[in-house]
């Protein structure tokens, strides 16, 4: 049994009505929603300083984007740990200060645009430092989530804390291209430290949830137990890295225009998705409901795979948008039952990790299939990915779901 070992710390109500429910949740994924808006506002803007204003080759351009990725890769066990030992409101609180030092970094580095190596290395300093503050932070909000509303809520937390992930990138990225093209990168600086400096102080100010006392297993032992979820997550994640990597070039090679409507149906519907039907894991279940996700994204990457029109491909990101949406919640609600609430932090940022692994490795793969086999062939692979997750969650449900889960 765990109990609370913060004095401090303001414990959840057991019995919350719908709409307070969603207030709390509301109340903490906001911080996420402006880690977020940290990455996005720099995330178009990156590439073009490295390879115009610095003059570097597109390769170093691409490696100050991907660096950021790699340490909120290398710092999920970090969150984790942090949440379970200090509480995530501390994760979020350091989280955010790293994405306001990202933001003085980055103005360091406009002031040396005239030194190509300094500023490149201030800018690549700034880039690492985001990533870790994205990695505190989000996995900070989702474990503060679930403190103050319930574990009953866990696929809501989860489902909230990804529309705010998505809509923050959504409107980060052409704000951020808007701000650069009045102040350049000096602008994206001076606004992400002062919007992620101010949400520290609101941050500051939340009440804070119980540090629950118990058993806390080894990082390692948390891995091994949400790697089977994560390797269905990382299969399911497939698709989606595909879409966003490759859609243009794929269109590009059809000879079709407006590839950018792809995304914004995948998006779209990836969103609205979320907000409608985030109940249904609630409802039914998290194992039921991932099956019908990889189903549903299956065919919508069969659909890209086969597609003869524009028209067939739009459809296709749509309904890719659709099934991917619930699979994180759907199956992180399952995999966080497979250990102590005492580390239920470290199992978020384990889980976590398998997504990173998939966008991180779905790119190089997806460029050894298009070399041999052309764009399409892309996406029958994501498609059997997908047929593959869903055999693996099957064995999962049958091998879980009548077991009890350990102490909550």
């Amino acid at each position: 049994m765990t109990t609370p070992l913060s004095p401090e710390a303001t414990p959840p109500h057991g019995d919350l009505a719908s709409g307070n429910v969603t207030r709390r949740i509301l109340g903490i994924v906001v911080f996420n929603f402006i880690a977020y808006l940290s990455v996005g506002l720099p995330i178009a803007v990156v590439p073009g300083f490295v390879h115009g204003d610095l003059g570097y080759s597109a390769v170093l351009a691409g490696l100050a984007v991907s660096i950021q990725y790699l340490a909120t890769l290398l710092s999920r066990p970090w969150a984790g740990s942090l949440c379970d030992m200090k509480g995530p409101k501390r994760s979020v609180l350091t989280g955010l200060l790293l994405c306001a030092g990202s933001g003085l970094l980055m103005l360091v580095a406009a002031q040396f645009a005239g030194n190509d190596w300094l500023a490149l290395g201030w800018l690549l300093s700034s880039r690492l430092m985001l990533g870790a503050g994205e990695s505190l932070v989000t996995t900070g909000t989702i474990a503060w989530g679930i403190g103050s509303v319930g574990a009953r809520h866990t696929a809501k937390v989860i489902s909230w804390n990804g529309v705010t992930t998505y809509g923050a990138l959504a409107v980060g990225a052409p704000v951020g291209v808007l701000l650069a093209g009045h102040g350049g990168l000096t602008a994206i600086g001076i606004v992400t430290s002062v919007i992620a400096g101010a949400s520290w102080l609101l941050a500051r100010r939340q009440a804070a949830v119980p540090i629950l006392k118990g058993e806390r297993l080894p990082f390692r032992s948390v891995f091994r137990a949400m790697s089977p979820f994560g390797l269905c997550l990382g299969l399911g994640s497939v698709g989606f890295g595909a879409i966003t990597a490759f859609i243009t070039l794929y269109y590009a090679g059809h000879g079709w225009d407006h590839a950018a409507l792809a995304l914004t149906a995948l998006g779209t519907c990836f969103v609205l998705t979320r907000l409608i039907m985030a109940d249904s894991i609630t409802r039914f279940g998290g194992y039921p409901v991932a099956l019908v996700s990889f189903a549903v994204e299956a065919a919508g990457l069969a659909m890209l795979w086969l597609a003869q029109a524009p028209w067939q491909a739009l459809a296709g990101a749509a309904v890719v948008g659709f099934g991917f949406s619930l699979v994180f919640p759907s199956l992180g609600i399952e995999a966080v039952k497979r250990v102590p609430a005492t580390n239920r932090g470290s199992a978020l940022g384990a889980y976590a990790l398998f997504f990173d692994f998939s966008l991180g490795l779905t790119g190089p793969v997806a460029g050894l299939i298009t070399k041999h086999a052309g764009y399409p062939a892309v996406y029958l692979f994501a498609a059997l990915a997908a047929v593959l997750a869903l055999v693996l969650s099957q064995v999962l449900a049958a091998r879980y779901r009548d077991r009890l889960a350990p102490a909550t």
